[in-house]
């Protein structure tokens, strides 16, 4: 006997592949955000004080000097 050259079943349904509005708007958000946390720093800095990075190499400094 031969073997069968077509699937006994055929799926008709179809896959609803469409996404929700925010599966495109929360990371397009996100990416918005970061991207002006990062161009946005150097006002920050302009305030005054110490930059924080400063402080925390000196931090390790000090540990590793004892």
């Amino acid at each position: 006997m031969s073997a069968p050259t077509h699937p006994r079943h055929h799926v008709t349904g179809r896959v609803d592949t469409r996404l929700p509005w925010w599966a495109l708007a929360l990371p397009v958000l996100a990416f918005a955000l970061l991207l002006a946390l990062l161009t946005g720093g150097g006002e920050a800095r302009a305030a005054g004080g110490e930059p924080a990075v400063g402080r925390i190499l000196e931090r390790i400094q000090q540990t590793l000097s004892l």
